[in-house]
Formats: C-alpha cells, sequence, structure tokens
C-alpha cells in the first residue's frame, strides 16, 4: 500500500441533482459549475462568456468622485503628481497603469517604488519628504498604504493630498488621507476581491470617463499574479485581459514574448508561472523601477535590452532562492525533533526579496505555515515573508501578536514582517500555541478538491475542451482536479534527475499520459500489478503536431496490499527501499540470520497475533507451504517482498512417475542387485534419467523396506510389507518440496500474488478510507 501525501475532498456526490443540463452545455460543464454555485442561466452566461458589461460602476467605490475630481485640479493647476508603488507584480502593473491613466489626462506625473532592502514595504517619511521637495501636490498610493497611518499624517504635515488606492487587508484604524479607494472599505461597492491593478484600472476607468480597453494588458498581469480570487470582476479582468495581452502591440510585452519564448496565446499560467515571476524578479533583487520601464517603454530595442536584463535577474533569483530554501532546509533537519506547528527560521544574509518563495517552498515541503526571516545584525532586526497552510489565517493569527512587528501587513495565506530579533523566538512561541489550539493533525495536510470521478474510457479531446470553458483558472476558480483509477500499462522515471515519474495508461483503444513531477521516490516503491488511484488535472500535450492526452498527477494512493518479485536477485536491497517510518520485519523458517538492510530477522513464532508490518521481508522459503499461510493469517501486512533464492531445486530434476518406480523394482527382480556406485550412470544415460532420481527411488524404496542397501548395493527384500509410495516420508518430502518450489518460486508473478491473496489475513486486504464530503 502506499498513503496519499494530500487529503483527498471529494466535494461531488454521485446522486446530487444538478438539474436539466441546459442548452449549450455538456453533462460535465454544467456538473462544473453546478460545484461552483452557478446554477442560473444568467450567471452561467455570465460566467462563460465575461463582458465589460459585467463590470460595476467606479464611482461606486467611496473616495472615487473625490480623487477624481482632485487629479482634475492637478491637471489644471499644472501640479505634479507622484504615483508610489510596489516592488511586486500587481505593484509594477499597477503603477504602469496608473502612470498611463494620467498622462492621458494631462496630468505631469512621475512613479516611486521603494526600494525593499533600504527603505522596506510601503510609503515611508522620507520618500514622503522627497516628494515634497521636488515639488509633488499629489501622491496616489497603488496596491499599498492601507496601513500607512504614520505616513499619512506626514503627507498632511507637509502639505501634500495622498490619495490611497490598495486592496491589503484593513487593519483597526484607517490612514487620516485625503481620500481612501478600497473596495473593503466602500460599503456600497459590489465585489471586494480586486488586486490592487484592478483598483487601479476602476480609477483610471473613472479619470477617463471611459473604458480604458488598452490597459487591459496591464491589468491581467497583477490580477492573476496577485492570485486574488479569479470570480465577478476579476474573472472579466482576467478573461478578456488575457485576450489583450495575448493581442498586445506594447513593446515590453513583445520583448517579454520574445525573452520567454511565448508562442500564441497567454494564458492564467503564462502570466502566474512565466510574467509575473519575472515582473516580480526585479524588486527581489533590486530596485523595481526596471519592470516599470519595461511596461512603459515605446521603444522595441529598449524593451529588449531591458526584458534581457530582467531576465536575466530572473536567473539570479532561482539560485538564491535554490541556495537559501536548501539552507532552510537542513536547519530544520537539524533540529532533529519532530517539527513544530509553525516554521519560523531566521538567518543573517538571506536576501529578504526572496524569502516569500522560499517560505512557499517550506509550507509545499513540510506541510506547514513557515516563517523565514533575514536578519539585520546592525539593526538588530529580522525582516522577511510568511506563507501558510488553507487552515491558518495568517492575518488574523499574526494581528493577535501584533505587538511583536515592527511592520506587519498582508493576507490570510502570505504576509510581510518587520520585528526585532530579541522577538523572534516569542513569535515562534506565541503561533505556535495558537496553531496548537486551533489545528488539528489533518490540517497540516495539503487538501485536494475533488471534482468527480472519470474512467480512462472517458477522457477525451473534447472533454478537456469542456473542462477548459471555465478558463482561467486560479484562486476561487481552480483547475479541476480528476479522480482516476486505473492499472499503468507501463511506468518509468524520467527527467535529468530520474526524480520524475511517467504512466502510460491504455484501455482498449483510450491512451492517457501520467505525469507525477517530483515523485521519483515511488518508483521502488510500485508492483506492477498496482491500481493506482491518482488525483490530478487533465491536459493536452502537444508536440510536433500531435496531441497527446495527458493527465498532471498531484496525488496518488495504492489501496491494495503489494507484493515485490525479489526471487533469485542479487541485488535486493538496490531494489528495496524502506519508507521512513514504516515497520519492516524479515521472516526466516530456516533459522538464516541474514537480511536486507540489516532488518530484524523473526521466526514465526515470534510475531505476534494480530501484528500489522508495513513490510514483511521472505528471506526463504517454508519446508512446508502451512507455515507460510499461517503466518500470513497471524498478521496484517501492507507489503511482502519475496527474497529467496533456490540452491537445490527439486523442481529442476525429473519427478519420477509410479511407472518410474514399477520399472525400477522390476528391474531389481531380474538382476536382484543393483550398485549404486558403478550402475547408476550407466543406466541414467540409457534410460535418459537424472542421476538424483535414481538415487531418489532407491531411497524412497529402502524407507518402505521394499529394497537393502548395504555400501551402495540394493538388492530386493524378500518379505517386503504392502505400502503405497505415499508413506514415504522422503516421498511426502519431496512432493512438499516440489509444490513449495511450483507455488512460490517457479510461478509467474500474477500467479504468486494470486496465491499470497488467497491466503493473506483478510484485515490485511480491507482498506479504511476516508472520504470527504464537502457537500
Amino acid at each position: 500500500m502506499i498513503q496519499s501525501k494530500m487529503k483527498w475532498k471529494f466535494t461531488y456526490n454521485e446522486q446530487e441533482d444538478i438539474g436539466p443540463v441546459q442548452d449549450g452545455l455538456t453533462p460535465l460543464t454544467q456538473q462544473l459549475l453546478f460545484r461552483r454555485n452557478i446554477t442560473s442561466p444568467e450567471a452561467i452566461q455570465r460566467f462563460l462568456h465575461p463582458t465589460v458589461d459585467d463590470l460595476h460602476d467606479p464611482f461606486l467605490m467611496e473616495g472615487m468622485a473625490k480623487s477624481v475630481e482632485r487629479v482634475k485640479q492637478a491637471v489644471e493647476a499644472e501640479e505634479p503628481i507622484l504615483v508610489f508603488g510596489d516592488y511586486d507584480a500587481d505593484g509594477v502593473s499597477s503603477t504602469t497603469l496608473m502612470i498611463e491613466a494620467l498622462r492621458e489626462a494631462g496630468a505631469q506625473c512621475d512613479f516611486y517604488i521603494p526600494n525593499r532592502f533600504t527603505e522596506g514595504y510601503g510609503p515611508n517619511e522620507e520618500a514622503f519628504q522627497f516628494a515634497a521637495d521636488s515639488g509633488y501636490a499629489v501622491i496616489i498610493t497603488v496596491d499599498t498604504g492601507i496601513a500607512a497611518m504614520h505616513e499619512a499624517d506626514v503627507a498632511k504635515q507637509l502639505g501634500i493630498d495622498l490619495i490611497i488606492t490598495d486592496h491589503h487587508e484593513v487593519q483597526e484604524t484607517l490612514p487620516d488621507a485625503f481620500a481612501i479607494i478600497h473596495p473593503k472599505t466602500s460599503t456600497e461597492y459590489p465585489f471586494q476581491e480586486l488586486a490592487g491593478v484592478g483598483v487601479a484600472f476602476k480609477f483610471a476607468h473613472a479619470l477617463l470617463g471611459r473604458f480604458p480597453k488598452e490597459l487591459l494588458d496591464l491589468a491581467v498581469i497583477g490580477t492573476i499574479a496577485d492570485l486574488v480570487p479569479l470570480h465577478g470582476e476579476n474573472r472579466v479582468l482576467a478573461s478578456i485581459g488575457l485576450q489583450a495581452i495575448s493581442h498586445s502591440r506594447r513593446p515590453g510585452i513583445q520583448a517579454l514574448r520574445e525573452i520567454c519564448g511565448i508562442e500564441g496565446d497567454m494564458n492564467e499560467e503564462t502570466i502566474g508561472f512565466t510574467i509575473g515571476p519575472r515582473m516580480n524578479a526585479v524588486g527581489r533583487l533590486q530596485d523595481a523601477s526596471p519592470a516599470v520601464d519595461l511596461l512603459l517603454s515605446e521603444s522595441r530595442e529598449e524593451a529588449m535590452e531591458i526584458a534581457a536584463f530582467i531576465d536575466q535577474l530572473n536567473q539570479e533569483r532561482q539560485k538564491i532562492v535554490s541556495a537559501i530554501a536548501k539552507e532552510a532546509e537542513e536547519m530544520l533537519m537539524d533540529q532533529g525533533e519532530e517539527l513544530e506547528n509553525v516554521i519560523v527560521v531566521a538567518k543573517e544574509g538571506w536576501n529578504p526579496g526572496v524569502l516569500g518563495i522560499v517560505a512557499s517552498k517550506l509550507v509545499r515541503q513540510f506541510d506547514r505555515p513557515a516563517i523565514v526571516l533575514g536578519i539585520d545584525a546592525e539593526k538588530g532586526q529580522a525582516k522577511g515573508s510568511a506563507r501558510s497552510i488553507d487552515a491558518f489565517d495568517l492575518f488574523s493569527n499574526c494581528m493577535e501578536v501584533r505587538g511583536r512587528f515592527l511592520h506587519f501587513g498582508g493576507h490570510a495565506q502570505a504576509a510581510g514582517m518587520t520585528l526585532e530579533v530579541d522577538q523572534i523566538d516569542a513569535l515562534r512561541n506565541d503561533l505556535n500555541t495558537l496553531a496548537s489550539q486551533k489545528l488539528a493533525p489533518d490540517d497540516y495536510q495539503q487538501v485536494l478538491e475533488v471534482e468527480t470521478s472519470v474512467g480512462l474510457e472517458d477522457i477525451s479531446l473534447q472533454q478537456i475542451e469542456e473542462v477548459n470553458r471555465l478558463r482561467p483558472f486560479g484562486m476561487g476558480n481552480p483547475k479541476p482536479l480528476f479522480h482516476v483509477k486505473h492499472t499503468p500499462k507501463e511506468v518509468r522515471l524520467i527527467g535529468s534527475k530520474k526524480n520524475h515519474l511517467k504512466f502510460q495508461f491504455q484501455q482498449d483503444q483510450a491512451k492517457v499520459d501520467g505525469i507525477a513531477f517530483g515523485m521519483g521516490d515511488l518508483y521502488s516503491q510500485l508492483t506492477p500489478s498496482d491500481s493506482l488511484d491518482l488525483i490530478g488535472e487533465l491536459g493536452i500535450n502537444e508536440w510536433n503536431g500531435r496531441k497527446n492526452l495527458q493527465i498532471m498527477i498531484k496525488d496518488l494512493c495504492v489501496k491494495e496490499w503489494q507484493l515485490f518479485d525479489l526471487r533469485g536477485s542479487k541485488h535486493v536491497e538496490k531494489n528495496m527501499e524502506i519508507p521512513h517510518g514504516q515497520h519492516y520485519a524479515a521472516v526466516s523458517f530456516h533459522g538464516s540470520e541474514d537480511a536486507p538492510h540489516d532488518l530484524p530477522v523473526l521466526t514465526v513464532d515470534q510475531f505476534e497475533e494480530g501484528q500489522h508490518v508495513d513490510g514483511l521481508v521472505i528471506v526463504d522459503m517454508p519446508s512446508k507451504v502451512v507455515d507460510l499461510e499461517a503466518l500470513l493469517q497471524k498478521i496484517t501486512v501492507s507489503k511482502v517482498y519475496v527474497c529467496y533464492r533456490i540452491e537445490d531445486s527439486a523442481f529442476l530434476k525429473t519427478w519420477p512417475t509410479r511407472d518410474h518406480f514399477k520399472w525400477f523394482y522390476g528391474m531389481l527382480r531380474k538382476r536382484e542387485a543393483f550398485d549404486l556406485n558403478k550402475d547408476t550412470e550407466l543406466l541414467a544415460k540409457r534410460k535418459g534419467w537424472d542421476r538424483s532420481m535414481v538415487d531418489f527411488i532407491s531411497q524412497v524404496f529402502f524407507e518402505l523396506e521394499f529394497v537393502k542397501i548395504d555400501n551402495g548395493l540394493v538388492t530386493i527384500n524378500s518379505q517386503p510389507s504392502k505400502k503405497d509410495l505415499q508413506e514415504s516420508v522422503l516421498y511426502q518430502q519431496r512432493a512438499e518440496q516440489l509444490r513449495i518450489e511450483q507455488t512460490l518460486y517457479y510461478s509467474t508473478y500474477t500467479e504468486l500474488k494470486d496465491w499470497f491473496t488467497q491466503h493473506l489475513n483478510k484485515q490485511s486486504k480491507i482498506v479504511k478510507e476516508e472520504v470527504f464530503h464537502g457537500l
């Protein structure tokens, strides 16, 4: 058996009533929409065909009218406006969008993005003083500012009108700004989940008095990269924004396409895994201004130069992340104890710009919230990022210990913070206490929400195209996960490091490839007959014009017991791995003390009744089949490894029939004597027998007292008793040995598996399956 690493939550019920299938939909599409609570014809139409008509009036947002009026006054008075942005993909695209909207409105404007390393996150007093000294009368923040209480007071003292546009979580007190444009502070606004660039886009719409479609290619970057829920207005901006960016003539976008090798239309994965990371990389390693310069550039040559520089920074970022993640993992492993509920690691010299990515890696690896901090020894401060699991709301829990931080902000699943170094241990203790109070053991498992089960024969190009009607996928509209149960035709390791698995599934004419990234360690734990239960995403792999159906596997399990056939192998240890934390034991029927991996070798009597063994290693064959049958009934097992070899095989020797015995006895009666030492070789050659068969027949006759043997001379017993061959112990032993070898050694894998299945304790074959219904 192989346990799943994640918690599978089946969100469907086979008996659920999705209603009559509406025109233009397949049952699968309607089923997927039903689970997203999209049931009415109007809601379905809006979801599958989002348009700009589904967007809300930007003036419903509080502070919008006042802010637009202030900008228009600045344009008329020729007062310069400073756009204060953030250094991530959302902040960079927000800054670019706001600059272009202000320029279109006739404003004199420029942008300012704080340096992550010297200024930290969000508005700061020094930057505002610089703005005042430079003559700026208005500052508009984008994707930041909702926690800038002190800075708002500074702006007021400096005579600057501060307009805050943001979408981050609202804290207890709001800044005393000229105006705040934030969905969650606007009681009349119908949608509260916009990204920072979404709020900036609404501002541009209101300021320009028209729908600014030319800014959609910017709006889609932050909307998807910032992982906001892709429903409501975000779905509209993402959907039509993907169309816009796919056909964008913006030099910066075209340069990114060329540098990254993007062909054809872009989708949410292009933004999430290609464009977004490069936009983020700039601010992670240095000042983020080049990312804005790229998007604002009107020159192809300039754009190509900046894009190449950004791509180089991204490669450097990847190396730094890898190095820090390795150090953090080693620190956690060196603790030697069970991991705490919340991981908090800190070290001097770690680049604070990439610590959010490192935290994400730790969350995926250890299935628990992670805070990763870089220590500045001169300031005595630690600065970093946090990522969390679904069950632990980072924002609300950190707000319970807000006093530990110098600065803090973020969302339920991601946050940034600065604190004094001497507060790190206290923070670790506080958060671990909160987690122990609020979380159950299975909360630490990643949850996979399964949309439905499909048979291999049901996976088709048409079905996958149906699933793609729900794109773009993301937060709030996850890519559907499907459950498939099938035995693979082939399993092999792939990748330069052989750390990925590729399965080939086939049933009749249906062929589907399965790709399991990072699961190469399971290769040695799989057997040829395993029926896999797997959860994955359906997709199409197109190569050289050919389209192959595939399922990207997220998790898998084997619910049945497994047989590992290592009979006769000289490389048992190499082919057998013992998973961490599992109980393995070896059994010997003949007193052997040797077992792979120095496992304890037990006799049958040393196993307890009802004992469970994860892996039972059989190092030799029993003399009687019933001895092994008794053991299999006595214990429960998940995996059986047959590792025995045969030195002297009865099966490979000729087995004498009754006619052989009859002929030999008749020959003795005629000759009266037979010399085993002199005549055996000649007889065996003449009759085509094995020499051992002559010896065996003679020994059986001797045991039954049919003959006498004296120094190898066989003679007839003048008064033999009447006995059957079956009464010979030697004959019975050889028959039993032959049966054992036929059953346990020379059988096919399938025959051996069937035999074990027949004799295993029933509890070994019962799977206790937890099914989580999110109904």
